[in-house]
């Protein structure tokens, strides 16, 4: 459904995701900031959910706020189905309260004197819906999301995950057009964050309309999330769905979100010449500029150079160890920098400290290369 009294919007070219004919949500986003700007294009199809992620300060908050109206746009449109919300180049400008989006926060930011009946049936009141109809629609909402016998408690008596699904049934009472989901798990701890998000994924299948979840957690995004958009200073460094994003990552911080070893080189068949000069071997054949990317569980570490030994292999020193999990992260320092997974029991077998000599390998066959 759209708002019959805001302004109709032309057709809107956007560069991936949904076309923008087709498109529930198409804006391209230009906010002006001190020493920042915000230029990125986004769209978003009906029933869809688009992670937006990005390290601190890449704009994320930013692009939330001119979605939801609280921050209008300098430049770029923003259409939701038929309406035009912002457009300052034809000075069309509609407000938040007149926005189908709905918002669920960090921090839920229910009504603490409401109950969670209540809550819900807020949303409805606002929209002009009379007290009666609205609680019945927060009990249908509570229901579907298997929350009807928690209907009488005030948000200090939900557990945080409760809480925020209770947020996020607030917020699709409204029906809106676009749901905007700010690190919704964030202020979780990680046991309920974990029973949470397999909840919200099943909760997310309820709302009809475009989903825009802000995240920095990798595994957030590629749990709730179609497709994945990821911003760094403000623009768009890659987009595609999980599968894509993950085996060829295309910025040092897409490479650490999904946990690659990532270079930058030039390839000549199956040799590929690394910025800095050092050779590898890679299993697909490129030519021209590439890049050069290996998990790091497939860097293997000896405390001599190995016999028949794997191609690619160099002498490194060993920077850090970290602990990752059930194993430990060795960062490497050498002719490339680069990041291992070993066992404790092998990295106290090779008595891996700071400084420690020791010597790396990857098979060919673990390293991919694609073009740049």
């Amino acid at each position: 459904m759209t708002d019959p009294s805001g302004p109709r919007a032309e057709p809107v070219t956007l560069v991936g995701g949904w076309p923008a004919e087709r498109a529930l949500l198409s804006a391209h986003l230009v906010v002006e900031r001190p020493r920042f700007r915000l230029d990125v294009a986004l769209t978003a199809g009906p029933g869809e959910v688009v992670a937006l992620l990005g390290p601190n300060g890449a704009g994320k908050t930013t692009a939330l706020r001119a979605l939801a109206g609280l921050l209008p746009l300098h430049g770029g449109r923003l259409r939701l189905g038929e309406v035009l919300l912002d457009d300052p180049a034809a000075d069309v400008y509609v407000p938040p309260e007149r926005r189908r989006v709905g918002v669920v926060f960090q921090d839920h930011l229910l009504f603490p004197h409401l109950s969670a009946l209540e809550n819900v049936a807020f949303g409805p009141r606002s929209r002009g819906a009379g007290r009666r109809a609205a609680r019945v629609e927060a009990q249908r909402w509570l229901e579907r999301f298997g929350l009807a016998e928690y209907a009488a408690r005030r948000p200090r008596q939900l557990s945080g995950g409760q809480a925020q699904r209770v947020a996020l049934a607030r917020a699709l009472a409204v029906h809106p057009d676009l749901l905007l989901l700010d690190e919704p798990l964030a202020a979780l701890d990680a046991r309920t964050r974990m029973e949470t998000r397999a909840r919200l994924h099943h909760d997310l299948r309820a709302h009809e309309g475009a989903t825009l979840l802000i995240t920095h957690d990798p595994l957030d995004a590629l749990v709730l999330a179609d497709r994945l958009v990821i911003i760094e200073d403000g623009r768009i460094v890659q987009e595609g769905d999980a599968a894509t994003v993950t085996a060829r990552p295309r910025t040092e911080y897409v490479a650490r979100l999904v946990g690659l070893n990532l270079y930058r080189g030039r390839a000549a068949g199956h040799d590929v010449t690394l910025d800095g000069g050092f050779t590898m071997i890679a299993d697909d054949e490129v030519h021209g500029e590439a890049f050069l990317a290996f998990p790091p569980a497939a860097v293997a570490l000896y405390p001599q150079r190995p016999a028949g030994s794997p191609r690619n292999t160099w002498a490194a020193t060993v920077v850090g160890v970290l602990p990752h999990g059930d194993h430990l992260r060795v960062e490497l320092g050498g002719p490339i920098q680069a990041a291992a997974e070993i066992t404790p029991a092998a990295a106290a077998s090779l008595g891996l400290l700071p400084g420690s000599e020791v010597w790396a390998a990857v098979k060919a066959s673990e390293t991919r290369a694609y073009p740049y």
